[in-house]
């Protein structure tokens, strides 16, 4: 079944509602409104509400059956800054609170946080630190993780498969790394992916030594650890990790080469660099990042983005919180 066929069954009906920080930008304006009518969602849009009804006449939005919450005069707002505090332990007071939650993303991750919404859709406007920080400061990584990393959905035709990390870690660890392959396989399956996860290197299976190759092959075995029930192999090249006949030759034995689907870089410069040769090159629809790992679901948009990647990475928003 086609992604987004399948993503719209599984969240039509439930009643979702995803927070929207940036809320005047026509983009998100008209991609929430779409969701809207097509009763995917239930958008709830952030900030002044004469501005907000201003940018949507502009960009010919109905805004009726929308709901709006100004962040500086919400009716909750005294004690969601006691749910932050009490949350960041000590690290902030109740007037450096009262200030960040006037920051529409703090204010739509407390919201996510609080469970008054599913999700949240932001970094159309705000570059991705504005919209990570605080989501990794409220809502946290899941129990086990050290850290959230951003995958993207890579299609085309009938083929489909998940790159990882490509946003977030520049260079992470094997311990990291192998955190990044196991959510990297959880993700794939929200995305009908029966994960075959290929870590990686520019060798394989020894093919060459070096401390890159090595950190790829601890990071295997600790995923292997992590998660027994994955099919999950490394270290491969990506021909080793793809192409049957060159797996043949240079990984015989391997559950995964030849066949992998989830394809896990060593760091964060290949893994931007290939996502984008093959998006740009392969032809390929690059979609994301889907930021993976947290307790709940919190979308980074590009600024670059269109309409219609604030509507597909919306509906992966709302997947995410099922």
């Amino acid at each position: 079944m086609e992604l987004f066929t399948s993503l719209k069954q599984k969240v039509q009906g439930h009643g979702l509602k995803i927070v929207f920080p940036e809320a005047t930008d026509p983009r998100i304006l008209k991609a929430a409104q779409r969701l809207q009518q097509e009763e995917l969602i239930e958008p709830v849009f952030l900030g002044n509400p004469e501005a907000v009804q201003q940018a949507a006449a502009t960009a010919q939005v109905d805004l009726s059956q929308i709901q709006i919450l100004d962040p500086n005069h919400y009716d909750q707002f005294n004690d969601m800054v006691q749910a932050f505090v009490q949350r960041r332990k000590g690290k902030n007071t109740v007037e450096q609170a009262q200030t960040m939650l006037r920051d529409p993303n703090y204010f739509g991750t407390m919201l996510v946080y609080l469970k008054q919404v599913a999700g949240m859709v932001s970094g159309a406007v705000h570059p991705t630190g504005d919209t990570v920080r605080p989501a990794l400061q409220i809502i946290k990584v899941k129990p086990g993780l050290t850290r959230t990393s951003g995958a993207f959905i890579m299609q085309k035709g009938e083929q489909r498969y998940l790159f990882a990390d490509c946003a977030i870690n520049i260079n992470p660890s094997a311990q990291e790394l192998a955190e990044i392959a196991v959510t990297s396989a959880h993700t794939a399956q929200l995305f009908d992916i029966q994960p075959r996860v290929a870590l990686l290197s520019f060798s394989t299976k020894g093919s060459a030594k070096s401390e890159e190759v090595t950190k790829v092959a601890e990071a295997t075995q600790l995923a292997q650890t992590m998660d027994p029930t994955l099919v999950l192999d490394g270290e491969l090249q990506f021909d080793a990790a793809i192409v049957p006949t060159v797996a043949q030759q240079k990984a015989p034995q391997s559950t995964v080469a030849g066949q992998a689907n989830v394809f896990v870089f060593p760091e964060l410069q290949s893994g931007n660099i290939g996502y984008k040769i093959a998006q740009r090159l392969g032809g390929f629809e690059a979609i994301g990042p889907v930021l993976q790992g947290l307790n709940q679901p919190v979308s980074d948009l590009s600024r670059g983005c269109n309409t219609e990647d604030v509507y597909k990475l919306t509906l992966i928003t709302a997947a995410q919180a099922l």
